[in-house]
């Protein structure tokens, strides 16, 4: 996880080479593309998942994705269940809550019902070490700005960084009838409040800048086992989301690291606005499952998905709101067919083709920088794709698994349209058309009291059209910005190992090496220009990385039934670039330091875990961390 503050702030997942966009988030087999920031994966708490599925490399059809790294899958409860209730609280450093009450039940006539709450404030006001450009005002009003010593590194809090996000959802359905398993209509609220303490670089600072925004999304969802007939099982699935987001920066004030600021004659700190970004988003999807007989099944899935965004602006010379000339809308279509096969419980194989349709319009810049001078354009995209997937036991402890899938990913809408702020997005972005092999052994056996689990994972991508963030600059603005980066080669393995004692002990770890290379010859365009990166590591991307972790349990502590846990965890990162590594001196580079970080928790268990209580200690050494360039993380907290 990259992630680029605290408590609420911008977080990318990567999976085995593959980062952000080409990483797919969904919550009971529902996309979460447009869901808001309330729902991303960094602000649900632990309690919403009854488990969390992980799908690397190939996507099952059933998730009708275009996902090319991966799929995360959050599982909620929906077992029938009697009244229930769950609750959970948590305070920590920088003035950190965290709380979440969820309850329900369902009656012997299959009526159900389910409410459920959480929140997270924090105000992330952690101390992080940067240059400060000091200045004094003085009596007349005008400003002396000393000179900048950025050598001189000072110890300074964050202050304009408070986060806080509230989600209500609720359930109302019936389950177990005879024309339905289950039939349930949801409803989501979301609120959140994020204050922007830098831009893409920690040197920038802002002491007004936010942002704030709300979400209401209603739900569907019918599921019905052996429908007309035996072993033909449906699953339909639609949800509305229409979220606002409001870009906040008119304060005419320029802030240093103290806090301190002095008035300016422009108004906005980074670029003067107050807007409202309105997006509606529809998604439905259909999953149809067909058993024929014991040893076959046909999958058919389409998903259906519309992004809507009109923007407006409350600045300007009249009192009338500004509407944007160019709206921006994606709408895509992908349908697949899967066939699944298991002769035995000893192998089993899969196939599958996929289509994949997108339209987008919206504005396109014709300006050097990225940003200014926009065109409309609308573009429509197709594609087939196909795959492969099948798993053999060698032993009854040694399975191995391979597959390849020629797949297509579809430009986000972030990627497509930016965030109306701190990213610039490009319309007229291509597909990325990739060629993804993976190979797994993995072994897991017990020797009486003792467990061992080994697993070595191969991965080769090869992909065209590659979508890459980069760095932009227009004037004094910095932003980010998104361009297709030719071809792309990632070639990889992980490793992972495991141990465990009875109930009492176990520990392990894993260990990731992705080499990630630009395979484009030539530039781009006319130019039959030599590429100066051909073959050279994609920069900005973590490239070998652990994570270690131990835990101990002393089981009927006190009284039977109780559980006392002592847990650590650790994580080391490689140094990387900023920007490509063989251009310039290695020493004069910017560079994502190393990162080694120690975690430490107590936590006690009553009754079977009906009542928990835990400790945890993050970064015990209060060691420097970075996930991405020059946005320093928190330190030791509690």
């Amino acid at each position: 996880l990259r992630e680029s503050g605290g408590v609420g702030s911008d977080m990318q997942l990567m999976l085995d080479g593959f980062s952000g966009k080409h990483v797919k988030v969904f919550i009971d087999g529902v996309p979460q593309e447009g869901a808001g920031q309330a729902f991303d994966l960094n602000n649900i708490p632990a309690g919403f998942a009854e488990r969390i599925e992980v799908y690397k490399g190939v996507v099952p059809v059933g998730f009708g994705t275009d996902a090319i790294g991966g799929v995360i899958n959050i599982v909620t409860n929906k077992r029938r269940r009697n009244w229930f209730a769950d609750a959970s609280y948590s305070y920590g450093s920088f003035n950190t809550h965290r709380s979440n009450l969820r309850f329900g039940q369902t009656t012997r006539g299959g009526f159900l019902y389910e409410i459920e709450a959480f929140q997270n404030y924090s105000d992330n006001d952690y101390y992080i070490d940067n240059w400060v450009r000091e200045f004094e005002v003085l009596p007349d009003g005008t400003v002396h700005k000393f000179p900048v010593d950025k050598s001189d590194v000072k110890h300074v809090r964050r202050f304009n960084d408070a986060f806080h996000n509230e989600v209500v959802l609720g359930k109302l359905g019936l389950a177990g009838k005879k024309w339905a398993d289950r039939f349930v209509l949801g409803f989501s609220y979301s609120n959140f409040y994020k204050e922007i303490q830098t831009g893409v670089y920690q040197e920038i600072v802002f002491g007004r800048k936010h942002r704030k925004g709300h979400s209401l999304s209603p739900s569907l969802e019918y599921a019905k086992r052996n429908l007309f007939t035996e072993g033909l099982d449906l699953l339909v699935t639609a949800n509305y989301n229409r979220n606002v987001t409001h870009n906040i920066d008119t304060a005419a004030r320029y802030y240093n690291w103290y806090g301190h600021y002095y008035e300016k004659d422009s108004r906005g700190e980074q670029s003067y606005q107050n807007s409202e970004s309105r997006n509606t988003n529809w998604n439905a999807t259909l999953t149809l499952n067909y058993r024929i007989g014991e040893i076959h099944t046909l999958t058919f899935n389409h998903v259906f998905s519309d992004f809507r965004r009109t923007s407006r602006s409350h600045v300007g010379t009249s009192s009338v709101l500004t509407d944007f000339s160019i709206p921006k809308l994606t709408r895509k279509n992908i349908g697949g067919l899967s066939y699944r096969v298991i002769p035995s419980e000893r192998w089993n194989a899969s196939a599958f083709v996929k289509y994949y349709l997108q339209y987008n319009r919206g504005p396109v810049s014709r300006s050097a920088d990225g940003v200014g001078d926009y065109v409309e354009l609308g573009k429509s995209v197709s594609a087939w794709g196909c795959g492969a997937a099948g798993t053999y036991y060698i032993l009854k402890a040694l399975q191995a698994k391979c597959s390849y899938e020629r797949a297509f990913r579809l430009p986000t809408t972030d990627e497509l349209f930016g965030d109306e702020d701190l990213e610039a997005g490009r319309a007229d972005l291509r597909p990325e058309r990739s060629d993804n092999f993976n190979l797994n052994l993995s072994y897991d056996g017990r020797f009486g009291k003792h467990g061992l689990y080994a697993d070595v994972s191969l991965i080769y991508r090869n992909t065209k059209d590659y979508i890459k963030r980069g760095l932009g600059k227009h004037g004094s603005t910095q932003y980010g910005i998104y361009e297709n980066h030719g071809h792309v080669r990632t070639k990889g393995y992980n490793v992972s190992l495991r141990y465990s004692f009875a109930r009492w002990f176990d520990l392990g770890g894993t260990w990731n090496s992705i080499d990630t290379r630009d395979y484009e010859r030539r530039w781009t365009g006319s130019s039959q220009q030599e590429n100066m990166h051909y073959k050279v590591r994609l920069p900005n991307i973590p490239y070998r990385f652990a994570n270690f972790d131990a835990s101990f349990h002393w089981h009927d502590l006190f009284a039977r039934g109780n559980t006392l846990t002592v847990g650590y965890d650790g994580f080391w990162q490689h140094a990387f670039p900023l920007n490509w590594e063989n251009i310039g001196d290695k020493d004069s580079k910017a560079y994502v330091p190393g990162q080694l970080s120690h975690n430490l928790s107590l936590a006690y268990s009553l009754k079977e875990g009906r009542y928990n209580l835990a400790l945890e200690c993050r970064n015990l050494t209060d060691a420097r961390l970075y996930d991405n360039f020059s946005l320093q993380k928190a330190g030791r907290a509690f």
